[in-house]
């Protein structure tokens, strides 16, 4: 039984998983140097000490 699709209609799986994987590790990077920007505050990691701290 014939395809319905044509296989040229079909978006490449290639560059489109290129993309995301592309976006993935630009917003990972945006992240952890949010993250870094943070923890090079001291009163920020005191602050975050202080409040784990009262967790317990």
């Amino acid at each position: 039984m014939p395809s319905t699709s044509h296989p040229s209609h079909r978006p490449l799986p290639g560059p489109a998983r290129v993309r995301r994987a592309w976006a993935w590790g630009a917003a990972s990077a945006v992240l952890l140097a949010a993250v870094f920007l943070l923890y090079a505050e001291p009163d920020f990691v005191v602050m975050m000490a202080d409040q784990l701290w009262a967790c317990f």
